[in-house]
């Protein structure tokens, strides 16, 4: 019996340790793009591994001879491939698999720790492509996504500005990045927009609801990820230049973007600029300062290797704005202008018909710079990865309001940030991926040579560490984490003074005469833990339902507690409160996902209870009339109070089987926001009783047809035809004529595109032709803030404040080479 085991060990052994083995490599593609985190298997075995982030796999230990490799994702086509595996050789194979007839097959990149696909990522995500994004022509990037993704909307100051609100929440509750990156240039002002050039952008991911997980303070509402466009592989030069032109404010913007591959690296550079005019309605006529000029440059590199890859760019931002105040004479209501300093707002001289159409800006106006450079890796870890995220960025924000002093700056500060983040993705283990990272900011604020002085100088020091993992069980997607992040926010006395050369304000020293202690020194931390748990239960490849709850944290921002003094540009005094308390939010949402073969069915409830939340409200005296501490200026103070946000959106698009040139899109989107203030609303009177800018009902319905196919030169024609429906707003925040009563209006809206083909197949043209408010419908959305601009008790029309644009058509060409 031992002989007969030795000889079967003899037998073993030499195969045992000389076994014959090879290895694949290579990379699985969707497109032209690599797919991530594919599954590759050898069949009839129990060898496989996963594609990374950018579609490269590897596979060792494969058995020599003749195997039979499984490729596969959920939602794309899977694909069986034969290999010759030889002994001790590496193969390269590279496959693309093609996409099932779904959205759901979406890859994301926001709110979850790596990239993952959109029907498994249980918290609410909406995706808008390069092509919607130049499809759908708006005035700024804001604009276009709030025509994209039901429950968005903006708060606007004219057309150049708007401040993303989603669920309701907005300022500093909805986190704007760029390419991963936090925007940070002073979002708590209402007066300037979104330092992004909206034509370099591939994508626009927003996540609707509490980010606070991946991202810390200020998501609590959400993120808007502004992702930039990089060309696909593909070796040369390419290219494109689009021009864009709007009838009602003259609007004229030109972009041009050089895309070039060599290698393993691309290159992408891209300049852009934009002017326009004062923006026209049928009740207001022209808007005297709502014009503005945009420059925007951006340069990427970026180059992937087997080991990863790596990103560094740079965008420079530059805004002149004009600065609308409203001011105009009480009969013919026609726009005035300030010409003196502390001058009487009801006796000044008229804007003449030539200021109103001029392209030059004004000598009222701001002037907002946004300097950015930051690179992004990542690293393979053996069966890990590390992502590393380093940026810097500078905003500079002037405004020039002083009339006698053309280049006086009112207000000038300047906004130093250092991002940082790192994060390592750990091996699958027992079929869970987990995430733990790091990230955060150090920030400074410093007041330069200005005459208003709102908020302090201030340092920032924000980081907050966190765990993420998720798993898949069958038909189950199940997905959450935890986070603690800390703030740390201080400043010295800063005091405030008068020139005696000028008479405007100025800083000065500590024991400088008849000085004035506007800002005490303040030293404060903010902690918060924040974390959700969600699921995805998939009933089929195309139904699916999603639940999630998660856990928002937002520390008060620097307005909020430190604000005391005039911003010239709102035309407001802010007075903050030192003794704020950071923000919670619990919230829970349930979503019913379809992707039908005749239509998509998509429906998502929230429901969100928010301590400590913070709002303006108009201060009074005891005798109920406004305080006046800058004249024609209002004053305003920052609240907290519990409140309580809950609604729904919904979407059904129709693309019968049998008509595919027929597209019948619908959305709907309601919030409703409850103060819980409970002594406020009985001591109002009620008129407390809803939280500020809460949008109303949003209807939008498009009939879109579209010709597929080839016509010659011509393809993809389509026209559309929508309606654009917002009821009335009459549960608003009414206390102290803080908000007043807005009718309901319906917009009609037109468009048209097509593609022309030139005799090389790499150069083509795209035209779009747009029409916006075609029966230039009179009317004011209740987050338009020029809706209380005015100074009279009356109007001979009967129409107060500034209304929205007239009608506007649009039309712009890329041109593709």
């Amino acid at each position: 019996m031992r002989l007969l085991v030795l000889n079967i060990i003899c037998v073993l052994l030499p195969g045992l340790l000389f076994a014959q083995v090879g290895a694949v490599k290579g990379r699985i593609m969707a497109d032209t793009a690599g797919l991530p985190f594919a599954s590759v298997a050898v069949s009839g075995t129990k060898l496989g591994t996963r594609a990374d982030a950018n579609g490269y796999f590897e596979l060792k230990g494969i058995p020599a001879g003749n195997q039979v490799i499984n490729f596969s994702n959920v939602t794309f086509e899977s694909k069986r491939v034969k290999v010759n595996v030889i002994n001790g050789e590496q193969q390269t194979i590279n496959v693309s698999l093609k996409p099932l007839e779904t959205k759901l097959n979406e890859v994301i990149v926001t709110g979850v720790s790596r990239a993952t696909q959109l029907r498994k990522n249980p918290v609410p995500v909406a995706v808008l492509s390069k092509s919607t994004l130049e499809r759908q022509v708006s005035t700024n990037i804001i604009e276009s996504v709030v025509k994209g993704v039901p429950g968005v909307n903006a708060v606007t100051t004219g057309p150049n500005i708007s401040k993303p609100f989603i669920r309701g929440l907005g300022y500093n509750r909805v986190l704007t990045l760029y390419d991963g990156i936090r925007q940070e240039g002073q979002q708590w002002g209402d007066e300037h927009g979104i330092e992004i050039d909206a034509y370099g952008l591939g994508r626009v991911e927003v996540v609707k609801g509490p980010a606070s997980l991946t991202y810390g303070s200020d998501a609590l509402a959400g993120v808007i990820n502004m992702i930039p466009y990089i060309q696909p592989d593909s070796a040369g030069l390419k290219g494109d230049v689009t021009t864009e032109y709007h009838t009602n404010n003259g609007m004229a913007g030109t972009s041009i973007g050089l895309a070039y591959s060599k290698s393993d690296w691309k290159y992408n550079l891209r300049g852009t600029y934009k002017m326009a005019h004062d923006y026209r309605n049928r009740t207001d006529g022209y808007v005297y300062n709502s014009g503005f000029r945009e420059l925007n440059f951006t340069g990427i590199a970026r180059t992937d290797k087997n080991w990863g890859y790596t990103q560094i760019a740079a965008t420079l931002y530059h805004n002149l704005q004009e600065i609308p105040d409203g001011s105009r004479d009480s009969l013919t209501r026609r726009f005035t202008k300030q010409v003196a300093e502390n001058d009487d707002i009801k006796n000044r001289p008229l804007v003449n018909d030539d200021e109103l159409r001029t392209y030059s800006i004004a000598p009222l106006h701001q002037s907002i710079k946004h300097y950015r450079v930051y690179s992004q890796s990542r690293f393979k870890v053996g069966e890990g990865s590390i992502n590393a995220l380093v940026g810097v960025q500078q905003n500079i924000r002037q405004e020039y309001t002083h009339p006698t002093a053309l280049k006086q700056a009112a207000l000038d500060i300047v906004l130093n940030t250092l991002n940082y983040e790192a994060r390592y993705n750990l091996p699958v283990f027992a079929g869970i991926e987990s995430t733990i990272g790091a990230n955060g900011f150090y920030q400074t604020n410093r007041n330069k040579s200005a005459t208003d002085f709102p908020i302090p100088d201030y340092n920032l020091f924000d980081i907050g560490t966190y765990i993420f993992a998720k798993k898949s069980w069958g038909k189950v997607d199940v997905s959450g984490g935890l986070r603690y992040d800390n703030r740390h926010i201080k400043w010295n006395d800063f005091y405030v003074g008068t020139d005696s050369q000028t008479g405007f304000g100025k800083q000065v020293q500590t024991g400088t005469p008849d000085a004035v202690l506007q800002f005490p020194e303040f030293d404060k931390n903010y902690t918060g833990i924040s974390g959700s748990l969600g699921l995805t239960y998939n009933i089929t490849e195309r139904l699916l339902v999603k639940a999630n709850v998660a856990r928002g944290y937002r520390a008060p921002n620097i307005t909020e507690i430190g604000s005391n003094g005039l911003d010239p540009g709102a035309h407001i005094v802010y007075l903050g409160n030192r003794t704020f308390k950071p923000e919670f939010s619990l919230q829970q949402d349930v979503g019913f996902i379809a992707y039908l073969r005749h239509m998509d069915i998509m429906a998502e409830l929230f429901n969100n209870n928010i301590d400590n939340y913070i709002y303006q409200a108009r201060l009074t005296d005891a005798n109920g009339n406004p305080v006046v501490i800058v004249e024609g200026n209002s004053t305003y103070q920052y609240q907290q109070s519990k409140a309580r946000l809950y609604g729904a959106e919904f979407t059904l698009n129709l693309h019968p089987e049998g008509l595919k040139w027929l597209n019948f899109n619908n959305s709907l989107a309601y919030v409703r926001g409850i103060n819980k203030n409970e002594a406020l609303i009985e001591q109002s009177n009620g008129a407390a009783k809803y939280l500020p800018f809460i949008p109303p009902l949003h209807l939008r319905s498009q009939l879109r047809f579209k010709l597929n196919g080839e016509y010659g030169a011509f393809s993809k024609i389509y026209v559309g035809i929508e309606a654009d429906i917002y009821s009335e707003q009459d549960k608003f925040y009414a206390l102290d004529n803080t908000e007043t009563y807005t009718p309901g209006y319906t917009l009609i809206n037109l468009s048209a595109g097509t593609a022309i083909k030139t005799r090389s197949d790499k150069k083509y043209l795209e035209l779009f032709l747009q029409a916006d408010n075609v029966f230039d419908k009179v009317y004011q959305s209740n987050l338009n803030r020029l809706k209380y601009f005015e100074y009279y008790q009356s109007s001979p029309n009967g129409r107060m404040g500034i209304y929205n644009m007239g009608r506007n058509v649009s039309v712009k060409a890329i041109w593709h080479f």
